[in-house]
């Protein structure tokens, strides 16, 4: 971003109560603490606090000017410039509007109930062969993180990758018209945040809100293994290329292996065939890089560049991370939980060979009323799989145990703990892994398995 104070000003609608209207700024950050210099602070105003009483914190800390709702004059010696805007959440969608407006160079949004941060790496990686590319960093997903994100793109990048959220209604329609990209990949419609829009078809509902934004001639990429997704309404001006493992899509895979839990295939795409090679592991992301071959190819990187570029990505913290352990396997995917990642993960778990496999599965969060059978469906679905040892953490999860053991008596042995119990859980798994078994740990962040997994590594490795 190189904007200046006159120009945010015009921007949010706002009023410029004290400073130079020809301060140039550089970042925008909702965090008084993390300034980079010729900042502008954003305060917001959440249920519990109100972040205008960090303003002065901000511009001792670095920033060059903020935003207000709660002044009408600026304070007495004020150091820096000062806005007033009416609402603050509003003006920075506002700005972030206006910045993208600004822009050149075309963006994608990656949008979906599971995948989207792997997707939206992988596509990065895929582009990065024949662009300088731009993508959101961390989780910057939502209607405040999306335009602090479009404010990070730089005058030397050519291709943007961008990370659309939503969890609630109407979300979506307020990131998409700020964002305005110009492609849209959908990873999949599932049931997370099912808890907040009441069922998958609703779901789906919001996210297509994506093209609300976008202009005639635009193109959505869409995942055709997803039932709801194969029969999407789109818009007629919109482009529709699809992907995925289903005979008819435009890009799908053939001739798949796996090595360690890592996939190779070929990419075909009409008369074309390209080998790839992953370094991450688990069927899901063949089907994660089909899409990011799709954009990439459409946005003219060739699919040997793009598959080259893809094999050098291995995944990130705190998903499907493998370490080793004392001799023990560690898959490390705590970063969050859904059924479908639930099962994505198990699934890997269950392609390694060697000793057991163990499974510590916590809680699924924002599953709504319906959060209980979604996590006996878990159990019924690791009835499937190979796996000898469950430990669970959480009331939930502790359904998933019930149902793996159910009928057929075919689930793993079981060993179930109460959210609380995270010392006995860990002193229990240290008792029980030897060495050549795999562990998978996953459950949603706030259960805080990705403690638990750091710990058992650390004491791995002591």
């Amino acid at each position: 971003m190189d904007i200046r104070v006159k120009e945010i000003a015009e921007a949010a609608g706002g009023r410029l109560l004290c400073g130079d209207g020809l301060t140039p700024l550089r970042h925008i950050s909702i965090d008084s603490r993390a300034m980079r210099g010729d900042d502008l602070f954003v305060p917001l105003i959440g249920e519990k606090n109100d972040a205008h009483r960090f303003i002065g914190q901000a511009m001792e800390n670095g920033a060059a000017a903020a935003l207000t709702s709660r002044h009408e004059a600026a304070p007495a010696g004020f150091l820096g410039a000062l806005i007033r805007v009416e609402d603050t959440k509003a003006a920075l969608q506002a700005i972030g509007a206006y910045i993208r407006r600004r822009l050149s160079i075309p963006l994608v949004g990656i949008t979906g109930s599971v995948g989207k941060t792997t997707t939206r790496e992988m596509t990065a990686a895929a582009l990065a062969a024949g662009f300088r590319t731009f993508k959101t960093p961390a989780n910057h997903n939502s209607q405040i993180g999306v335009p602090i994100t479009i404010s990070e793109i730089g005058r030397e990048d050519e291709i943007g990758v961008l990370e659309l959220g939503m969890s609630e209604p109407g979300e979506m329609e307020v990131i998409a018209r700020l964002a305005a990209v110009d492609a849209a990949v959908f990873t999949n419609i599932g049931v997370a945040h099912i808890e907040n829009l009441g069922s998958r078809e609703r779901i789906l509902e919001e996210k297509l809100h994506i093209q609300d934004g976008m202009k005639p001639g635009g193109v959505l990429f869409l995942n055709a293994d997803n039932d709801l997704l194969q029969t999407a309404r789109t818009r007629a001006d919109l482009r529709v290329i699809t992907y995925g493992l289903s005979p008819d899509a435009d890009y799908r895979a053939e001739e798949i292996r796996f090595e360690n839990g890592c996939a190779s295939f070929t990419a075909v795409h009409k008369s074309g065939r390209t080998p790839v090679r992953l370094g991450v592991m688990g069927e899901h992301n063949i089907v994660n890089a089909l899409a990011a071959l799709a954009v990439a190819g459409y946005f003219g990187v060739s699919h040997a560049e793009a598959a080259a570029g893809l094999s050098h990505f291995t995944g990130f913290e705190g998903r499907q991370q493998v370490e080793t352990a004392r001799g023990v396997t560690v898959i490390d995917d705590t970063y969050n939980a859904s059924p479908d990642s639930m099962r994505a993960g198990l699934r890997v778990l269950a392609s390694f060979e060697g000793g057991r496999r163990i499974a510590v599965l916590a809680d699924m969060k924002e599953l709504g009323p319906d959060a209980p059978r979604f996590h006996r469906e878990i159990g019924v679905f690791l009835q499937t799989q190979p796996v000898e040892e469950l430990l669970t953490y959480g009331e939930l999860a502790a359904q998933i145990a019930e149902a793996a053991n159910r009928g057929s008596g075919k689930g793993p042995h079981a060993t179930c703990f109460k959210e609380g119990e995270m010392e006995a859980l860990l002193a229990c798994l240290e008792d029980l892994a030897q060495p050549g078994d795999t562990v998978l740990f996953k459950g949603s962040n706030s259960m805080g398995l990705a403690a638990a997994a750091a710990r058992f590594k650390g004491a791995g490795r002591s």
